[in-house]
């Protein structure tokens, strides 16, 4: 059976977005002179394969491209959908089709998008039927913690960047249980430090 992961650019203090609601410090914007949490996907010298545009160092890209690869559909929680302007009624990911999921009506989602409303079993088992045996991405600190509490995540990643925002949004909301995480593999690379563990049943 497919995998489900969940793969998020996070600060060391555990943060996927910044302080403020309206965005000004989304994703670590405004704050100066600091590091954005996306910036190493474009401050290297090595093309993305899967992702055009993407210019990534090369450890970086050799993990991300490895990762990415393996994705056949998205979930995608609806704070994550608003936050990243609907993937302009597409996908995160170039490929793998994306379902989103909320409990409210959406009337934005596009013909390309699914809305899942009955929780996020029936949205894994959903992208999993269109993933062709390929493996489903969680996106979103909420879907991730749904997913958590109902046992369907296998692996996580947490693409580290080396700042704390302080505050904001935080990648991990309240699980109703613990998780144990073995870690996989540990990859320093410019601007960012990929953490890739499996979930321990």
């Amino acid at each position: 059976m497919s995998k489900v992961f969940a793969g998020h650019a996070v600060s060391v203090d555990g943060y996927i977005s910044g302080r403020t609601p309206d965005g000004e410090e989304e994703f670590g914007r405004g704050l100066g002179d600091a590091p954005m949490l996306f910036d190493w996907y474009m401050d290297g010298d090595t093309p993305s394969e899967v992702f055009a545009g993407f210019k990534l160092s090369e450890p970086s890209a050799r993990f991300f491209d490895t990762i990415a690869a393996r994705v056949g559909a998205t979930v995608a929680g609806r704070t994550t959908y608003e936050h990243s302007s609907h993937f302009g009624g597409g996908s995160p990911h170039p490929t793998a089709p994306l379902f989103v999921l909320s409990h409210r009506p959406a009337p934005e989602i596009s013909e390309q998008q699914t809305l899942i409303s009955t929780g996020i079993e029936d949205a894994i088992a959903a992208a999993r039927e269109v993933a062709g045996g390929k493996d489903v991405a969680v996106m979103g600190g909420g879907a991730l913690t749904s997913a958590l509490a109902a046992d369907l995540v296998d692996e996580v990643i947490l693409h580290q960047v080396p700042i704390l925002l302080g505050g904001g949004r935080s990648l991990f909301q309240e699980v109703p249980k613990h998780v144990r995480l073995r870690l996989l593999e540990a990859i320093p690379a410019p601007g960012v430090t990929h953490l890739h563990y499996e979930v321990v049943r």
